[in-house]
C-alpha cells in the first residue's frame, strides 16, 4: 500500500514519462500539442486519460451544468459517430447520461483498460500501448470535427 504522497508521486511520474514520450508527435494539423492535457477548445468539452490500481480509461466527457446544452453536444457526436468509430477504431462505450464520482451528470464516451495499475511499473507499457493510439485517433477525429462544435464555444 502506497502512502498519499507515494501514490500521488508515482501518478505525476506516469504522466510525465507519458507526456515525454509523446512530445514528438505532432497533432493531425501537424503542430505540437500537450497529449496529457488536451485542449479541445470548447467550453466544458474534455478529452481525459485517467488510470487508477485498478484500470485505464481514455474518454470524451461533457460537463456543462446546463442538461439541454449537454444533450445538444452530446447529440453531435452521435451525429458523427461514424466518422468517430471510423477514425478511432476501438470498442468506446456512449453514455449520454452518466454521474461521475462526485455524484454530477456528465455525458461521456470512453474505452477502458482493466486489470492494470499506474503503481505496478511494469504495466506502464501496456498502459501507454493504450493511450497513445487511442488519444491520437481522437485527435485524428477532432481535427475533421471540431468546426461542427464551433457553436458551442
Amino acid at each position: 500500500m502506497y502512502s498519499k504522497e507515494e501514490a500521488r508521486r508515482l501518478r505525476e511520474q506516469f504522466w510525465t514519462s507519458f507526456g515525454q514520450y509523446m512530445s514528438a508527435v505532432p497533432s493531425a494539423d501537424g503542430e505540437k500539442v500537450n497529449w496529457v492535457n488536451y485542449k479541445t477548445g470548447v467550453k466544458h468539452l474534455f478529452f481525459k486519460m485517467d488510470v487508477s490500481n485498478k484500470k485505464a480509461i481514455i474518454l470524451i466527457e461533457i460537463t456543462t451544468p446546463d442538461s439541454s446544452m449537454r444533450e445538444l453536444i452530446y447529440a453531435q457526436f452521435v451525429e458523427l459517430r461514424s466518422i468517430f468509430e471510423s477514425t478511432v477504431a476501438a470498442d468506446w462505450e456512449w453514455d449520454e447520461r452518466y454521474y461521475d464520482d462526485n455524484g454530477k451528470e456528465v455525458s461521456r464516451i470512453s474505452c477502458t483498460l482493466d486489470k492494470v495499475s499506474v503503481f505496478n511499473q511494469s504495466n506502464w507499457p501496456e498502459l501507454i500501448s493504450f493511450f497513445k493510439p487511442r488519444i491520437i485517433a481522437l485527435d485524428e477525429f477532432w481535427s475533421l470535427a471540431k468546426y461542427k462544435f464551433d457553436i458551442f464555444k
